[in-house]
This record gives structure tokens, C-alpha cells and sequence, in this order.
């Protein structure tokens, strides 16, 4: 793929995305709270998250050691950094999830047909076509402003991501199939507290890396939760009422 081919292909990845955004106001995605039987077949959910997510780690390794990058830093650490939420996200939260809720089939192809996507454009913008970063230059970059606030952005929003997984997880008793309303850790401020979590670990490695296709990931991410957000925010106001639901905003503490 050459330069201009890529750089077309962030605008298309982009231009989906604010379709994406708009259509998730108006058509809720059929997993979770919202899976309904409109949404056709089936499976385990947890089979599902492993074939849903695992594509992107592959494609991203494998484009990384058909780089020649090798061990070259910053890239690695880039790399190492993608892989780790990669791995959690396919190999450990999947198997972590409690009850026998499934997923649609169609949720899962298109989830794979982005992490597929995906991969291509990260390890495209990292590796192959990122000129705001020369391979090579070492521990070095960690030095600059930018790539320390990064590093602290993403580890920061990957805690609140884990830790607000695990207040979800541990809302239920064995047998119990009710529906409460999270408290604990950002749950105070946000309703949605795992996917602010996810929000701000992607907008930090976009800043650390400095890669236009980070960037559009970022943006992808909100096309994608922050609708969900939404729906769950009322989803809660319908379920607990206004009053048990508070000031706690959707996603974003304090704004929206």
C-alpha cells in the first residue's frame, strides 16, 4: 500500500465512522442489555469476544514482524503497549464474564471486520507510514511532554477500564439475573464508566504515538461508545428512575 492509498484509507475509516455515530443514536447494538431475537443467531458470548477480538492482535503482530522494525524503540513499545490491551481484551476478559448471555452473529462479524480493519490501520500508521515518530530513536522519545502525558493517559484509562469491568462483574450473586445500577469507582460520575475508561486509555496512545491512525481510532471508539452510552444512560433512567440515576453524567464526568 503506498502513502496516499493509506492516508484514503484513514479518510474512508473515518467518514464510516460518523455514519457509524449517527446510526447508533437511532438503532441500539444488539448485545449485552440490548441483544433482542431480531438480531438472528446466537452464540456463547464468551466464544464470541474471543473470535471478535483476537483478529486485530494477529493482524497487528503479524504486520509488526513483516515491518523489519523489530525491537526498535519506540515502535515495540508502541507495539508491546497495543498488544497488551489486545490480550486482556481476547484471552482474559472473555473467560472473566459471569452468566450464559450470548452474542448475535452479527455482532461478531462486524466486530471482526473492524478489529481486521483496525489492525491494518494501526500497524500501517505505526510501523509502515508514521513520520511524526523515526524508528529507531530510542528511549529517548519518552523524554518529550507529549509521549509522558500519553504513557500516563493510556495506563490511567486502562485502570479505570479494569477496575470498572470488575465492578460490573462483581454486581451479581451466583443465580442472580437482576439488573443494578453500578456505584463503585467512576460509576459515581458516569453511568458508562468502562467505556470512559477505554475512551481516554486509546486518546492517550494516540498521543503518545502520534500517529494520525491512533487518532482515527480514537474517534472510532467514541463513534462507537458514546451512542452506547447514551442508550445505557436511559436504558438506567427507564430501569432505576432519574432520581437513583442522579447527577452522573453518560460517558464523559461532568460534560456529557
Amino acid at each position: 500500500m503506498e502513502q496516499e492509498t493509506f492516508h484514503l484509507f484513514l479518510w474512508v475509516m473515518s467518514g464510516i465512522a460518523l455514519l457509524v455515530f449517527i446510526a447508533l443514536y437511532f438503532v441500539k447494538a444488539g448485545y449485552g442489555i440490548f441483544r433482542t431475537p431480531s438480531w438472528g443467531w446466537s452464540i456463547n458470548n464468551k466464544a464470541a469476544w474471543v473470535l471478535m477480538e483476537s483478529p486485530v492482535f494477529v493482524v497487528m503482530l503479524a504486520l509488526w514482524a513483516c515491518s523489519g522494525v523489530g525491537v526498535a524503540l519506540p515502535q515495540f513499545l508502541f507495539l508491546l503497549l497495543f498488544l497488551l490491551h489486545y490480550f486482556q481484551r481476547s484471552f482474559v476478559f472473555p473467560f472473566l464474564m459471569k452468566g450464559k448471555s450470548k452474542m448475535p452473529v452479527a455482532i461478531m462479524a462486524m466486530g471482526i471486520v473492524f478489529n481486521v480493519l483496525n489492525g491494518m490501520m494501526q500497524a500501517g500508521g505505526l510501523f509502515y507510514f508514521n513520520g511524526n515518530v523515526p524508528t529507531g530513536i530510542g528511549w529517548s522519545y519518552l523524554s518529550e511532554p507529549h509521549a509522558l502525558i500519553g504513557l500516563l493517559l493510556f495506563f490511567i484509562g486502562m485502570g479505570i477500564n479494569l477496575h470498572s469491568d470488575h465492578v460490573i462483574r462483581t454486581l451479581r450473586k451466583p443465580g442472580d439475573t437482576r439488573h443494578y445500577l453500578p456505584q463503585r469507582g467512576m460509576y459515581r460520575y458516569v453511568t458508562s464508566a468502562n467505556y470512559f475508561g477505554e475512551l481516554v486509555e486509546w486518546t492517550g496512545f494516540a498521543v503518545l504515538t502520534a500517529s494520525p491512525a491512533a487518532w482515527v481510532f480514537v474517534w472510532w471508539t467514541a463513534a462507537n461508545l458514546v451512542p452506547r452510552a447514551n442508550a445505557i444512560y436511559h436504558r438506567y433512567c427507564d430501569e432505576f428512575g432519574t432520581k437513583a440515576v442522579g447527577k452522573r453524567k453518560r460517558i464523559i464526568p461532568y460534560i456529557y
